[in-house]
């Protein structure tokens, strides 16, 4: 589901994202992506840890940050050389260069190739997987604490999250002491997702997943209390801004109080240092997604035989082989919504049917990338004798 709303999100002008999770609370298809890299990163590389020793768990980390930092290369490469196409062939009305501001780099290439490769320089659509990049480096950190104490990993990754927290240092006055990494050299900007802050929902899924937390009971408290914070949470969230921005309760003359509230509580809810309230909204949200489906997602498969079961099990099994590949369908998925996002300038937004016809075209390329990648991965070619 991440997988395919990060595509719906990042296609330019497609009024699908004014319906996706992001607009209803302030965790958005991040947070989910994230929280599940945590739990598949437990069972992918926690049990090698646990298997083969520390060593052996911590060179397989390795490859796989080696695999995707290339990812991340080689997507940048990808679409800036996309953007450049885009601006020839196209009708002249987008600059496509201009809008991920791609000129820095390719007015000056030599010192930002160099920022490029040492990861100095990330440009805000590229800047997920540098992000998970860096979390991943963490887990062997991560794994040889948790041999001494496993309050120990708690407290240093809070302790962790806390120093990523830039607003609240400088209210305390130490913001010199900020985790970080800066994004640009001709700015003090600073990465738009902080892995330090984001380490925090990533290791929440990988301790849910390798068992050093219980899950979470199934208690009606419980369910009603996650229910009172996803819904507390709407009135503040892009819908509660649009209603008051559209007088749907005639208070325009009040002001927007909910930006206002956004703006006075922004340190609870910023998304580059992953603010407390975008975490506790989405833990809620999170569990009471695993309520539902059950344990195991038991309740996702079919009782019946019929048409309509066999559709929902297809479209189940759709979902777990996008999940399965997500870092490929990731990497095509920010290509493909340049393209997207073209397609809609050329053909016109004006006809709803446009956007959802390229939507669900995107959605269908996804699945096939899936697909296929599946199978080169089973080594078809191979003597299955």
């Amino acid at each position: 589901m991440a997988m395919i709303i990060i595509l719906f999100a990042h296609t330019p002008g497609n009024f699908f994202t004014s319906w996706i999770p992001a607009r209803w609370g302030f965790s958005d298809a991040t947070e989910m992506f994230v929280f599940c890299s945590g739990m598949a990163s437990a069972i992918a590389f926690g049990r090698t840890f646990e298997r083969a020793g520390w060593s052996m768990g911590t060179a397989r980390v390795a490859y796989r940050c080696w695999q995707v930092y290339w990812a991340h290369i080689g997507m940048f490469f990808a679409i800036a050389a996309t953007t450049i196409a885009l601006n020839m062939v196209g009708s002249g009305e987008r600059d496509y260069v201009g809008q991920l501001n791609l000129y820095p780099f390719f007015n000056d290439p030599m010192p930002e190739f160099l920022g490029l490769m040492t990861l100095r320089y990330v440009p805000n659509y590229f800047d997920i997987l540098p992000m998970y990049l860096v979390i991943l480096a963490m887990m062997p950190v991560v794994m040889l604490l948790a041999r001494v104490n496993l309050w120990l990993v708690a407290a240093i990754l809070v302790t962790v999250w806390v120093f990523a927290q830039s607003r609240l240092l400088e209210m305390l006055g130490v913001q010199h002491l900020a985790l970080s990494f800066p994004a640009e050299p001709w700015s003090d900007r600073q990465w738009f997702f902080n892995p330090f802050g984001w380490q925090l929902v990533f290791f929440t899924g990988f301790a849910l997943m390798i068992g050093w937390l219980p899950k979470p009971p199934v208690k009606p408290w419980l369910i009603g209390l996650a229910l009172v914070v996803v819904i507390a949470n709407v009135p503040f969230s892009n819908i509660g801004v649009r209603a008051f921005e559209r007088d749907w309760f005639g208070l325009a003359a009040e002001g927007n109080p909910v930006i206002a509230w956004r703006t006075a509580n922004r340190i609870w809810i910023t998304k580059t240092d992953f603010g407390l309230l975008r975490y506790l909204q989405f833990l809620s949200l999170a569990y009471l997604a695993w309520v539902a489906v059950g344990e195991g997602g038991k309740r996702l498969i079919a009782r019946g035989t019929g048409l309509v079961s066999r559709i929902w099990d297809r479209v189940v099994h759709f979902m777990m082989k996008i999940g399965q590949q997500s870092l490929a369908v990731f990497v095509f998925s920010m290509l493909l919504a340049r393209l997207n996002g073209f397609w809609l300038d050329e053909w016109g937004r004006e006809a709803a049917w446009h956007t959802v016809l390229v939507n669900l075209t995107g959605v269908a390329l996804l699945l096939a990338v899936a697909y296929g990648l599946a199978w080169i991965k089973s080594q078809p070619w191979r003597d299955k004798g």
